[in-house]
């Protein structure tokens, strides 16, 4: 009878009551928990040789017989297993458990014995090396000896118990031995991938024959997650697609007349983008579709267009924002663009006034409103459509999947824009967004300058104060970002609040300074930006409330304190709130460590310095610090992969969305296959996936 994956840890042979609470401090509590516990490190004591030609300075194996064993007292007693073989002697030494060593072997006894060799005091020596005693029957199936060694992470508590690396080792093996892996993946899938056996890819993690074994088992259950993941998101979306979509008109007479109001030309990219959207929105089947671009490429503008065309087809339009400060600018935007032809642009937040709020609500239901721009409270279930036929999602890695499909469950057939002016790298798009379509707005309007970028050490802080003034006095605007609202005892982060009393009086002192974070009351912020973006305020002391969607074409410079603190992608935001005019930009970087720049945080600033592209940027950012880390892994919508590295398994990220769509078309509900269905159902797509196997 084999132990099911789901089962308690306790089912396995060796596991009793007080170990499975052990292991249960690190994650184990069922069996599939153990098989997947993953090795932090790996041993390589492959290496065996006669005693005498074993090199010093490296991880060994030595076989040979017990010649003796005693116990040298002294400062640090210490027992001593002496082996010797026909070449010369071994010391085994250890400095505790001493009572059990000494009846642990006998004279004459068979051992493997694995570690670091060292000399000490002219003799060849293992300090608590790992022993098996050897037999016959044992010889093939060493466990700490002779092998690869996987090495595991354990807590204090276990191995105050004696529950040590070895402990588990012994017990993952045991496992693997007793537990049957069923295979999940179809056969044509398997055998397109070449990729290892689930069983195979699990014990090769855990015990590889080579080390060259841990990567191909990686690979294989990192298929395995992209793949269900991909069929998770790909089989909601095949649900929520059921009811038709709105048809609506390719180039609609409002689409037509806003388009014709423009001072300028659209580029080529927005050309495209617009006509991508046009025909997704002609089909009753629902529009699925990312559009990406830099910061400045001119996503609104697309949005807009087709949040016209929505009412053109005689439905409304919504647009969701994460921060009430970017909903208030894309109501103002969208605003001046639709208001001429006619059109009702309400915003929805959840700190209106209650008369203001019932109004918009109101319309909404009855379709007086034609076009609404909110926050969350959007996904309220007071907030009712007369007929929603285009919800677009901003910045969607702010909010999750489940987020943006609770807003399509307004009215089931609606059609979905995702916008984002993070640039993602293509492998993480294809995973976070694996059920949409996904356009590249790849230029900036024609006019934009290079934002000339550079950092600083915390000494030339002075200087880049005066040259500040100095493009306000040429006109400009500027912000200066801080990572903290205010002191709370964060160490060297400046914190906003403090400073922005410190530099109106003293080295920004007859400037006119304002300050803005997400504290203030909604009235306190609107006012703030007002006065910025009419000139009213020199300087804009903030924190990161203004990294996205804050558009202000007269600012010139973005200085940024604690730059070593922020992530490359959020360092490029903030830098996109300027350059959006003809005057040059400028983005200075003040690095303040207290001990030093980390290599990490060097090469981000390093690489802000030299390239203003981001996409590129974005690339480096997944490659410095992981996928987890562009997002924030606590937040909606990033899903935290075990074994998938979306720095360099873009290969594996297309072929599982391949493998995905060809298998839902022939399978919708996955029917015909029982274990991966199961596997799918488990995934979380707000989180970590709870079961690559």
């Amino acid at each position: 009878m084999f132990p099911e994956l789901d089962a308690p840890v306790s089912t396995l042979r060796g596991v009793g009551a007080k170990r499975e609470e052990l292991l249960c401090d690190v994650g184990i509590s069922t069996v599939a928990d153990l098989l997947l516990f993953l090795p932090y490190r790996y041993v390589d004591r492959t290496r065996q040789a006669p005693i005498a030609a074993l090199p010093e300075g490296e991880e060994v194996t030595a076989v040979a017989p017990v010649r003796g064993a005693n116990v040298a007292t002294g400062r640090r007693p210490r027992f001593v297993l002496v082996l010797e073989d026909e070449s010369g002697t071994l010391e085994c030494v250890w400095f505790s458990g001493h009572r059990y060593l000494r009846r642990a072997f006998s004279t004459g006894d068979l051992l493997a014995v694995g570690g670091r060799l060292t000399r000490y005091g002219g003799k060849r020596q293992m300090v608590h090396p790992d022993v098996e005693v050897i037999s016959d029957s044992e010889e093939g199936t060493r466990v700490h000896t002779g092998r690869v060694i996987p090495v595991y992470s354990t807590t204090a508590r276990m191995k105050a118990e004696r529950l040590t690396s070895r402990g588990l080792r012994r017990i993952i093996h045991q496992a693997l031995e007793d537990v049957r892996l069923p295979e999940p993946l179809p056969d044509p899938i398997g055998a397109r991938s070449g990729a290892l056996s689930l069983g195979e890819a699990v014990r090769m993690l855990h015990f590889p024959v080579q080390r060259g074994d841990v990567e191909a088992a990686r690979r294989r259950l990192a298929f395995d997650e992209l793949l269900y993941f991909q069929l998770r998101l790909r089989s909601l979306q095949d649900v929520r697609n059921n009811k038709p979509a709105p048809v609506m008109p390719p180039r609609g007479l409002l689409t037509g007349k806003m388009l014709a109001t423009l001072s300028f030309e659209p580029t080529g990219a927005q050309r495209r983008a617009l006509t991508e959207i046009g025909e997704d929105l002609t089909r009753a089947r629902p529009m699925r579709r990312l559009l990406q671009g830099d910061v400045g490429s001119g996503k609104t503008l697309v949005a807009t267009a087709a949040m016209l065309s929505a009412v053109d087809g005689g439905a409304q339009a919504a647009m969701m924002a994460p921060t009430e400060i970017l909903a208030e600018q894309h109501a103002r935007t969208i605003g001046a663009l639709a208001a001429p032809l006619g059109l009702v642009v309400a915003r929805l937040t959840g700190r209106q006034p209650q008369r203001e709020r019932s109004e918009i609500l109101q319309g909404l239901a009855w379709g007086r409103v034609h076009l609404v721009v909110g926050t969350h409270a959007l996904l309220q279930e007071s907030v009712v459509f007369s007929r929603l036929g285009l919800a677009v999602v901003d910045e969607q890695h702010r909010f999750g999947v489940l987020q943006r499909a609770a807003l399509l469950e307004k009215e089931g057939g609606a059609h979905l824009l995702v916008m984002t002016a993070t640039p993602i790298p293509r492998s993480l798009a294809l995973t976070l967004y694996g059920d949409l379509e996904v356009t590249v707005l790849d230029e900036l309007p024609p006019g934009r300058q290079p934002v000339k970028t550079g950092w600083r050490a915390a000494a030339d802080r002075e200087k880049a104060y005066r040259f500040l003034r100095e493009q306000v006095s040429a006109g400009g605007r500027a912000y200066i970002v801080f990572p903290a609202i205010e002191d709370a005892g964060a160490g060297d982060v400046r914190a906003a609040a403090a400073a922005f009393e410190e530099l109106r009086d003293g080295a920004l002192s007859g400037l006119r300074l304002g300050l803005l974070h997400g504290r203030l009351a909604p009235a306190e912020k609107d006012a703030v930006m007002a006065a910025f973006r009419n000139g009213s305020l020199d300087v804009l002391v903030s924190t990161t409330v203004i990294e996205v969607g804050v558009d202000v074409p007269g600012a010139t410079v973005m200085m940024v304190e604690n730059a070593e603190r922020f992530g490359l992608a959020q360092l490029h935001q903030l830098r996109g709130r300027v350059g959006r005019g003809a005057a040059g930009s400028y983005c200075i970087l003040i690095a303040d460590p207290a001990d030093g720049l980390s290599p990490d945080a060097r090469e981000r600033l390093d690489a802000m310095a030299a390239t203003g592209d981001g996409f590129e940027i974005a690339e480096m950012d997944l490659r410095i610090r992981g996928p987890g880390q562009i997002f924030g892994t606590r937040q909606a919508g990033y899903p935290e992969f075990r074994f998938a590295d979306l720095a360099r398994d873009l290969d594996l990220v297309r072929s599982s969305r391949k493998e995905a769509a060809e298998l839902l078309d022939r399978d919708p509900n996955l029917d015909r296959h029982d274990a991966l269905r199961k596997r799918v159902e488990s995934v979380n797509l707000e989180g970590k996936t709870t079961r690559a196997g």
